[in-house]
């Protein structure tokens, strides 16, 4: 499944499943998962330029993606494990200002989070490679500087429930990526910022995955105007 870049069909991201981000942001834990879909155009490869278009005030999202590996359809949470072909580790760049003035009217979130280059990703990781998806550490630092430090033990709905979840509204296909949530501590990101982002087992003298981004200003394109 080392072809879910090409050949997956949506990214599937879970909001507010860590309680310490959803207080952060002042929103409430929700009483069943909530997702929302990327294009698979925004995906973004180790050692990319993250755009930020004009007038945006970016925020990064830390998330460990799950790949699945065929295609289903209410799928129960016992079986879910047979669906999972393996992991990425991902960032789910978000357009804060742009999401808060949409949320205010109601309207869809896909402009906030479907940006090009607004899902640096990494290649395939096998799922033999890791023993626990729920006890994993995920970092990210700007500059150097921890911004996110997290584990994968503190999701509120774990990865087989999400996956019965989701597959039980629209059918998961062979390649597409699931966002399972982020740590607390999201926060922007500007031009010339140097972004790296880490997974690992806790304890391990190395990491599965390190990546590393920098961000530019986006030349033409979009720019975002409040209140229009």
């Amino acid at each position: 499944m080392a072809s879910f870049l090409t050949q997956g069909k949506k990214i599937v991201a879970i909001g507010r499943n860590f309680v310490e981000h959803v207080r952060e942001l002042n929103n409430t834990v929700p009483k069943e998962p909530f997702f929302f879909l990327k294009p698979t155009s925004s995906y973004l490869l180790n050692g990319g330029r993250v755009e930020l278009p004009r007038g945006v005030l970016t925020h990064h999202e830390v998330e460990l993606g799950v790949v699945i590996g065929r295609k289903g359809r209410d799928i129960v949470a016992a079986d879910a494990e047979s669906y999972i072909a393996g992991y990425a580790l991902a960032i789910d760049m978000t357009a804060r200002n742009v999401q808060e003035d949409v949320k205010k009217k109601g309207l869809p979130w896909t402009t906030a989070k479907g940006f090009d280059t607004f899902t640096p990703v990494s290649s395939f990781i096998p799922k033999n490679t890791i023993s626990d998806p729920h006890n994993l550490n995920l970092w990210l630092k700007i500059n150097g500087e921890f911004k996110q430090n997290g584990n994968t033990e503190a999701m509120i709905v774990k990865i087989p429930q999400l996956i019965e979840h989701v597959s039980s509204i629209m059918t998961l296909e062979e390649g597409d990526l699931l966002l399972t949530g982020t740590p607390s501590g999201v926060g922007p990101i500007k031009a010339g910022d140097a972004i790296s982002v880490g997974l690992a087992e806790p304890g391990a003298a190395k990491s599965i995955c390190e990546l590393d981004f920098v961000a530019v200003d986006r030349e033409g394109g979009y720019k975002f105007t409040s209140g229009a």
